[in-house]
């Protein structure tokens, strides 16, 4: 079966610095499956991640999603993924329904895709009847809950997300991870994830890549990243992954 995403030889070089953000990394992710890119500030992932989501233009190589080129086929990659930054927002003074609905109206193609698209989210985010309230009222945990159900209402083949339960108190993270490994489970969805919370990213992730200097040091699942470099946890695997590219220097670019 092919993959989801699938990168190749991706890199991303800024003349003016005359280096390279991203260089040459390859990986791939499967049809349900949550992948988690994680790495220090400046290390490369928020670049790779506007890369595959077309946001920003491929220096060189390319990825597929869902068998389409970000490089050649932009416009067919966007209707297959979803991309919800860490400081995306939403409209205080709409309701709950009402932006859902809103958001829904942007993508559907009728009225009933529309009715489906606003009914997915509403079943997703969980916030019952605080969906008649503005979102002005809302806590932070319920409005990201609220951005997640918005993104996946049109149920794409891979949802990407930086930094997904930043801020929130532990148990609204729980329950954005218990989302997100729902989706994937239950709806075969697959996600793109970036993290600096590594409790989170071994609750979560089926396999992770670490991302330093623009270069992807290593890919696996937590207990073979633990086991390869004889580690307690995935924040270690983290400190020695680091710690080993880092003699060789590179100029931080976000």
């Amino acid at each position: 079966m092919p993959y989801v995403l699938e990168v190749n030889g991706l890199s991303k070089k800024y003349p003016k610095k005359d280096v390279f953000a991203v260089n040459k990394i390859s990986f791939n992710v499967d049809e349900g499956e949550i992948f988690a890119l994680i790495g220090p500030n400046g290390a490369g992932k928020t670049t790779t991640i506007r890369m595959l989501s077309t946001l920003i233009q491929v220096t060189e190589g390319d990825a597929l999603v869902a068998g389409h080129s970000v490089v050649k086929e932009a416009d067919k990659v966007r209707r297959n993924i979803t991309y919800l930054p860490d400081e995306a927002g939403a409209y205080k003074t709409m309701t709950g329904h009402h932006y859902l609905e809103f958001m829904a109206g942007l993508f559907a193609a009728n009225k009933d895709e529309l009715y489906k698209f606003t009914a997915r989210a509403e079943a997703i985010c969980g916030l019952g009847t605080r969906l008649n309230d503005k979102i002005g009222g809302y806590s932070r945990g319920m409005v990201r809950k609220l951005l997640l159900a918005r993104a996946v209402m049109t149920a794409p083949k891979l949802a990407i997300m930086d930094e997904a339960t930043s801020g929130l108190d532990v148990i609204n993270a729980l329950e954005i991870r218990k989302m997100i490994k729902n989706l994937a489970r239950e709806q075969n969805m697959s996600f793109l994830l970036s993290s600096h919370n590594m409790l989170e990213i071994e609750y979560v992730s089926d396999r992770v890549g670490i991302i330093t200097n623009g270069k992807l040091m290593t890919v696996g699942k937590v207990e073979e990243l633990k086991n390869k470099y004889s580690a307690a946890n995935l924040e270690e695997v983290f400190e020695k992954v680091v710690l080993e590219e880092k003699e060789g220097g590179a100029d931080e670019i976000r």
